[in-house]
């Protein structure tokens, strides 16, 4: 059983998949509590139904060759019953995660999303294949760096400006990559897309 929150076939709108359909299965329950965060409805596990995990995986084969398990923050609940038999279905899995909790679950894709609130552990660093950081102000830029240090060398790097701040936010983050070019931008193309 997990606490869904929502589930919902879309196009991927943000980093290294974005333009790519996949089946969104969003699993309540958040304790790193990021002041900007645009889901704050999913924080409170007990307010989404426990869902049987057969229900979510027969969804989400109907619709695509890829699932895509975010939050809240997916990882406080164990994901190795769910990615097991998404994959035995040749599903691809994904997961956007603060890194914050031991890793669980069978990945074709780890982004790791770290949060200054509660940071992440290392084996999550280890095995990222993305590390997305979100840039709300000029400090951001050091957290990011700060973060790039502790990921593995074939880590693609993203900055993403937050939606609330990015008409601030973007110009700099241009510049930044462009003097940085390590970097690459990610933008919530969904939100411009005006799709879920």
């Amino acid at each position: 059983m997990l606490p869904l929150m929502e589930e919902f076939y879309t196009i991927q709108g943000e980093g290294a998949h974005t333009g790519k359909a996949a089946y969104f299965i969003r699993i309540g329950g958040c304790d790193v509590g990021c002041h900007w965060c645009d889901v704050k409805e999913s924080w409170n596990a007990k307010l989404h139904p426990a869902t049987a995990t057969e229900k979510i995986i027969e969804n989400a084969i109907k619709y695509s060759d890829t699932v895509v398990i975010t939050g809240g923050e997916p990882l406080m609940w164990n994901l190795d019953f769910i990615t097991k038999n998404l994959q035995s279905r040749n599903i691809k899995t994904h997961i956007e995660t603060s890194g914050a909790y031991t890793l669980s679950g069978v990945w074709n894709w780890i982004c790791l999303s770290p949060k200054k609130n509660k940071l992440p552990l290392q084996e999550v660093y280890d095995r990222a294949d993305e590390l997305k950081v979100i840039v709300y102000n000029k400090n951001d830029f050091k957290f990011a760096e700060d973060q790039a240090n502790k990921v593995n060398g074939n880590c693609t790097l993203f900055l993403q400006p937050e939606w609330s701040n990015r008409e601030k936010m973007t110009p700099l983050i241009v510049d930044y990559v462009m003097k940085n070019p390590k970097w690459k931008i990610s933008l919530q193309t969904h939100k411009y897309l005006n799709i879920p």
